[in-house]
């Protein structure tokens, strides 16, 4: 054995012996992953990885992202013997505690490093195509003086047997992100066992058929491993697949190879025995003194790069550097609010009658002019969420430079490809589909909130307002179960002027992802023009006044039937007022002074209108409410004949408030 060679041996043994010792304290844990892919993880961070543990920030570091999750422990430990400041030994040892940095899976914003939140299988890969997807654009717009780095993701048999991995990885090769690099830990086990019994099919070829460039290499050989790497490396035009063979719990005398090594501590005696086999002769948490000064060493590699960046960076034109650093930062220019300011100012002049999908587009043709940061696109369905405006030309294999992704039939890899967009830095991505498709994006819109990142999800036929296709397509329980996740917005407007004060919360809420609902079906304006943004409270008073012993509380397309109900009632002489709603979430986060002018006190008689399932209203309705919706799922027919047929009407809001008001 070469010294190179059992210095690479002692820096992977310190992988495995952090992740054996780290489970075994909490009783918890994954440990086989990381002690299979440890030699990988090595030959990556030491020979490969560009990144600087001084400056985790650093806009042109290489992204690593671990999208079998719940090997948490070989990122974590590699963030520790790297430098990381904030990933200290006690963190490793309070692995999976209350209030640690180093939970079960990986969090992101709770330690530098770690680029995105994993654990549900197949997201880290679908948040690699965003990644890889942001850097190849910044790179058009900035050049590689300034933006030049890889994106690498190691997954498992997990990521690729999930529904997810196979939309991102076509999706990947459609678009021919050249510096997307898989490193695939192909161990042949899963929870239940040998992955046999749940799949025959050939990774490898699946990958190679959707236009990836491929290799399988020993994940054991420190040598092959950095060979395939530096091949991928010079691969332009795909991204790259290098199935790498391990051996899960490599190193557990009795349960290598094995589901036991998965997800539970090794054991005692297995540990002892694992460092026995591994020549491992160091207490728990403990890295002798030239394996650790190793490791730091690989930490210190990239300073040098960081500070030549630095020098580039600030050579850049002043025009060009305020720019790049303003888009790194989130921050939006003043065009945006002027551009949103002047089209209301339009809108109430001209009072068009428009499908709020349609006003959604209209408000994108003034934004995206001014905003180079956004990125749209759809799945499959651009005419009909009209999410492309005349100034975005399409991202292709042959023209990087396009600011709209035709994502292809694709809903949930579209959702996590923009978390990857976002978390990347530099652009604002959002994409479309019907309202109903949300249960697609679901599990990407969960950790696009849970993550605390700036995703837009434009979806539209949000009610049985679409009509003629049918219950199917129809969402009943969807807002409800959208306005269920924390730190999700979903704004519902009731017409363009609306959705563009929607538009504008979506864009400066850096740190909250955005559902914006739209309909089908025209609608007309109902507001008239105002420079403050009115939608920012989540709900206001539309008509009437405070005194008013009635209140009429809408969303979206039910807006107009609250307004005529209001006129029905007056001509019984009942004074109504009419409350537009288009944010539950917004509106639960003002004073109680502001709550109770806009929906009266607890005697006020109120009666809600959505197109949707009444879950959830009653928190807004008090002890003299009532809900006026939907209570089964829809029917195909005319819009119009929809709303009559379930009861969803200005008479029926009218008689509801006169049987309250009794």
């Amino acid at each position: 054995m070469t010294a190179q060679t059992a210095a690479h041996r002692d820096m992977a043994n310190a992988i495995r012996a952090l992740a054996m010792d780290a489970v075994q304290q909490a009783d918890s844990g994954h440990p086989g992953m990381p002690m299979g892919m440890a030699d990988v993880a090595t030959v990556l961070f030491s020979k490969f990885l560009k990144f600087d543990p001084t400056d985790p920030h650093w806009p042109d570091r290489d992204r690593f992202i671990l999208s079998a999750g719940h090997g948490s422990l070989l990122l974590y430990s590699l963030l520790y013997l790297t430098g990381y400041a904030d990933m200290t030994l006690d963190e490793l040892k309070h692995f999976r505690q209350l209030g640690s940095r180093t939970a079960g899976h990986p969090e992101y914003g709770h330690a530098s490093g770690i680029e995105t939140t994993t654990g549900p299988l197949g997201q880290g890969l679908g948040n690699s195509v965003g990644f890889a997807f942001t850097e190849r654009l910044l790179r058009q717009r900035f050049g590689s003086e300034i933006v030049d780095h890889f994106t690498y993701v190691i997954t498992g048999d997990g990521c690729q047997m999930e529904g997810i991995g196979q939309e991102a990885i076509t999706l990947a090769g459609h678009l021919g992100l050249g510096r997307l690099i898989v490193l695939y830990d192909d161990n042949g086990i899963s929870i239940d066992g040998p992955t046999s019994l749940s799949t025959s099919e050939d990774h490898k070829k699946r990958f190679a058929a959707a236009g990836w460039h491929v290799q399988s290499v020993d994940g054991l050989d420190p040598d092959a491993v950095a060979r395939a790497i530096r091949k991928a490396r010079n691969v332009k035009d795909k991204p790259s697949l290098i199935a790498c063979k391990t051996i899960i719990g490599y190193g557990a005398p009795t349960k290598a190879g094995t589901a036991a090594t998965h997800g539970s501590p090794l054991g005692k005696d297995e540990v002892a025995g694992a460092r026995a086999k591994l020549g491992w002769t160091a207490p728990p948490f403990e890295i002798p003194e030239p394996i650790f000064t190793a490791w730091r060493k690989v930490g210190a590699h990239g300073k040098s790069a960081r500070r030549k960046w630095v020098k580039r960076h600030a050579e850049m034109s002043a025009e060009d550097r305020a720019e790049f650093d303003r888009r790194l930062k989130g921050d939006l220019p003043a065009a945006v609010n002027e551009a949103v300011v002047a089209f209301k100012a339009k809108i109430a002049a001209e009072k068009p009658s428009w499908a709020t999908r349609k006003s959604s587009q209209e408000v994108l043709e003034v934004i995206n002019p001014v905003l180079p940061d956004t990125v749209g696109g759809s799945a499959d369905l651009t005419g009909s969420n009209n999410t492309k405006t005349a100034t975005l030309k399409p991202a292709t294999a042959q023209d990087p430079s396009g600011r709209y992704v035709y994502y292809g039939i694709r809903e949930h890899a579209m959702a996590a490809a923009m978390n990857g967009m976002a978390l990347h830095g530099g652009i604002i991505p959002y994409g479309g589909t019907f309202l109903v498709f949300t249960d697609y994006c679901r599990p990407s819109i969960r950790l696009a909130a849970l993550m605390g990142i700036r995703v837009i999800y434009v979806m539209t036929h949000d009610s049985i307002g679409l009509g003629e296709d049918g219950p199917t397509h129809q969402p009943i329980e969807h807002l409800a179960a959208l306005r269920a996740i924390p730190n999700l917005q979903v704004l519902r407007p009731a017409d363009a002027i609306e959705t563009a004060e929607c538009w504008q919360l979506a864009l400066e809420s850096k740190r909250t992802p955005s559902v914006i609902a739209l309909t089908r079906q025209n609608l007309p304006t109902v507001r008239t023009a105002a420079d403050s943004n009115l939608c920012t409270r989540g709900a206001y008073l539309l008509a009437g006044e405070p005194a008013a012993p009635i209140r009429l509380i809408a969303s979206g397309s039910e807006v107009q039937l609250a307004l005529a109900a209001r006129d029905l009632l007056a001509k019984d002489g009942l004074n109504a007022a009419v409350v537009s709603m288009p944010s539950w979430e917004l509106f639960a986060h003002q004073s109680d002074s502001y709550r109770n002018e806009v929906m009266g006190g607890d005697g006020t008689v109120r009666v809600a209108c959505e197109a949707a399932g009444g879950f959830g209203w009653e928190r807004w309705l008090g002890p003299r409410g009532e809900f006026i919706g939907m209570k089964t799922f829809g029917a195909s027919a005319k819009a119009s004949d929809l709303f009559k047929h379930f009861g969803i009407t200005a008479e029926a809001i009218a008689a509801a408030a006169r049987r309250l008001a009794q």
